[in-house]
């Protein structure tokens, strides 16, 4: 992924300047790559974790301590929207902070982060509580945008001709982190009260930060002059950052409303809720290594695999209610299988997107370099982050006035405007290079002609 050519092919050059080609078979991996995956493993296995945890039980002690149910959705909405904002900057500085040092002290901020906010039932009710609840949750976003951005640069930056087979393979740890958090945290929560699940978390986020700085290699760069906006403005990255967005959004709708309509529809045990949500964590995590190796093994299927994932997606969440329009009876059979092909329709358009707008950056003349890579995934995680914030906002909001099973049909009208566009894009340009391909050479002048004879003879 670290090079320069457009889809397809031949001999290029990686980041590095060393020759390779775009997906090319890796010759193993050495000590310092296998270290790099140890490391940004960890850290999103322990990030989602920490994230994840508060599901179970938060909601009932903040409401202890008088915070209202809107307010405690604006707990957890304000850690996707300063995600945003800090991923945004984090990203531009990246090289003017080092990504070493950036990784490790998003690590150690969301450690001990994540042990304060098992103090806050110590604080008094109301508006003490809630205040250092948005201050605590807003500074482990701050250390969580640090550190996810930090690892994805340094990942492509240490595999610059696999990154999507890299990604897709770490994206196992991130499922798996967000399946375990909310169980594990009500575990702790039942049998030792408030304060143990996020001391137990943090200490172990606290003890991967000397690991970490013994694995990790120092990743210098110069800082370039390149710059986000002339990034984003870039018509296929717009498009791309939308598919980010609407990706985003359409998981994040899933997390208030989802659980609700299980319990009233299917009346299942609440116990039996969050088996329901591994069809999705399940799909998602598996098939991600395996869209990611497909991606970078074919270059040039990374942009069908975008429009085919954002379309499937926008298809998911219209047969999730079902729509009312489709007048099928909601069952709990479809409703997982559902699930399980939304998690693999994800995979699909997320995976490929990273190394599709590195490529267009090299394409328009970015220098190749960490910084680079900084700017790219902090648009990356800003935008997820912004997606994130919208999708439980918006679907909330739905779900409140016209129900689930339309909610979700919109919801998924998202990623039916990013796949519709992405593809139109991609069709246009690829008619635009046919065209220009297949124009004639033009004939040469009499004036020509005779010098070409005289120089023949």
């Amino acid at each position: 992924m670290g090079s320069r050519a457009a889809d397809g092919a031949g001999s290029e050059q990686t980041a590095d300047g060393a020759p390779g080609a775009l997906g090319g078979e890796s010759r193993g991996l050495t000590r310092e790559q296998l270290f790099t995956m140890a490391a940004t493993a960890s850290i999103n296995f322990s990030s989602m974790i920490c994230y994840s945890i508060l599901g179970p039980f938060f909601p009932l002690e903040a409401e202890k301590k008088g915070a209202s149910n809107t307010i405690v959705g604006l707990i957890f909405g304000c850690f996707a929207l300063v995600n945003f904002l800090s991923a945004l900057i984090l990203g531009n500085y990246l090289t003017h902070i080092g990504a070493k040092f950036m990784f490790l002290a998003g690590l150690f901020v969301s450690g001990c982060v994540t042990i304060l906010f098992g103090m806050l039932d110590k604080v008094p009710s109301g508006p003490i509580f809630i205040g250092l609840c948005f201050l605590v949750r807003g500074m482990d976003a701050v250390g969580f945008a640090a550190a996810m951005t930090a690892s994805s640069s340094i990942l492509a930056k240490s595999f610059p001709n696999n990154i999507a087979t890299v990604l897709g393979s770490l994206e196992i740890f991130t499922g798996l982190g967000l399946v375990l958090g909310p169980p594990l945290g009500g575990f702790l929560y039942q049998s030792f009260g408030y304060e143990v699940p996020f001391i137990t978390v943090g200490c172990v986020v606290l003890v991967l930060v000397p690991v970490n700085m013994c694995v990790l290699s120092k990743y210098d760069s110069v800082p370039s002059k390149d710059s986000f906006w002339k990034l984003i403005l870039l018509p296929k990255v717009l498009l791309l950052c939308l598919t980010i967005f609407s990706l985003s959004a359409c998981l994040g709708f899933l997390d208030p409303t989802m659980s609700l309509f299980i319990l009233k529809k299917f009346k299942l045990p609440a116990g039996y809720v969050g088996l329901v949500f591994l069809g999705l964590a399940l799909s998602y995590s598996l098939s991600s290594p395996l869209l990611g190796l497909l991606s970078d093994k074919r270059p040039y299927l990374r942009k069908w695999l975008v429009v085919s994932g954002g379309l499937m997606t926008a298809l998911c969440f219209f047969m999730l209610g079902p729509a009312p329009v489709l007048h099928i009876e909601s069952q709990l059979w479809l409703f997982v299988l559902v699930l399980v092909l939304v998690g693999f329709s994800l995979g699909m358009s997320v995976i490929p997107v990273f190394p599709e707008i590195l490529q267009c950056a090299y394409e328009n003349g970015f220098e190749e370099g960490l910084s680079l890579l900084g700017l790219v995934s902090g648009l990356f995680n800003a935008m997820w982050s912004l997606g994130a914030f919208a999708g439980p906002t918006l679907g909330g909001f739905l779900n409140e006035k016209l129900g689930f099973e339309w909610a979700s049909a919109i919801q998924g009208g998202w990623a039916l405007l990013s796949g519709l566009a992405t593809g139109i894009f991609y069709i246009t340009e690829a008619t635009k290079r046919s065209s220009s391909s297949s124009l004639p050479n033009p004939p040469a002048t009499n004036e020509e002609r005779t010098h070409l004879m005289s120089s023949e003879s």
